[in-house]
């Protein structure tokens, strides 16, 4: 679904990521780990059309987005959950939800279906989102993206501030939405949690991809050595 190749994006003078290729199937979960500073909240908002790149190309179904604004990649298929969650607060869940609409585009998901995958939300619908836990937050801006109908999910560090109960919660509703069809890029800072969830991950290190494969197929140590840097680590950067 989802083609990245040579993508290089620059901030200033700081080149934050260097010829990232990856790739990401419908029913799929691709995640994307590394330390703070590897670029990884770079490459999705790259994806969604908030970074432009300096060089390198992406395609959706086959079709060329590296030029697309993001608006018109919404309305492609592809939507963001931000870190930070970024919802209106004094909005009520339902008006954020609503937010979510906003593209037309046309598909399976609407308010009422995400109402269905969180029961909670119906009850307090006309509630500002801003007295609702950051455990509901997340939960509502998810469900905004949901609302997007897209093909591509772009998940930015779910689990960031949340209790493990929560973050369970949350990440509960993952195989519902791959089942679906829906493919799943997922940045996530707990690699134990990005892991579990994932078909396939890539692991990045100052910008530059530094081991990928599936989680089953890389040992702990492999995995810390590419995630620090560490000497020693695989020198083809992919397990089998």
């Amino acid at each position: 679904m989802l083609e990245v190749r040579n993508l290089t994006v620059r901030h200033g003078y700081l080149q934050a990521l260097t010829n990232i290729d990856l790739s990401v199937s419908a029913g799929e979960t691709l995640a994307i780990i590394g330390a703070n500073g590897a670029g990884k909240s770079t490459l999705l908002r790259a994806i969604v059309g908030l970074h432009r790149p300096s060089a390198g190309t992406m395609a959706l179904d086959g079709r060329a987005i590296t030029m697309l604004p993001p608006h018109a990649r919404v309305r492609a298929g592809i939507a963001l959950v931000p870190e930070g969650r970024r919802l209106f607060p004094s909005l009520s869940v339902e008006e954020n939800l609503m937010i979510g609409t906003a593209s037309g585009r046309r598909g399976t998901w609407d308010v009422g279906r995400v109402f269905e995958l969180f029961p909670w939300m119906k009850e307090r619908r006309r509630e500002p989102t801003i007295h609702l836990s950051g455990g509901e937050q997340q939960a509502v801006a998810l469900g905004r993206a949901l609302t997007a109908s897209p093909r591509l999910l772009l998940l930015d560090e779910l689990s960031l501030g949340l209790a493990p109960t929560v973050v369970r919660r949350i990440y509960g509703v993952l195989p519902q939405l791959v089942s679906d069809g829906m493919a799943v890029l997922l940045v996530e800072q707990d690699v134990a949690q990005a892991l579990r969830v994932a078909d396939r991950f890539q692991c990045l290190l100052e910008g530059r991809t530094t081991l990928e494969g599936r989680p089953k197929d890389a040992t702990p140590q492999q995995i810390e050595a590419a995630y620090f840097g560490l000497a020693g680590r695989n020198e083809s950067g992919s397990v089998a």
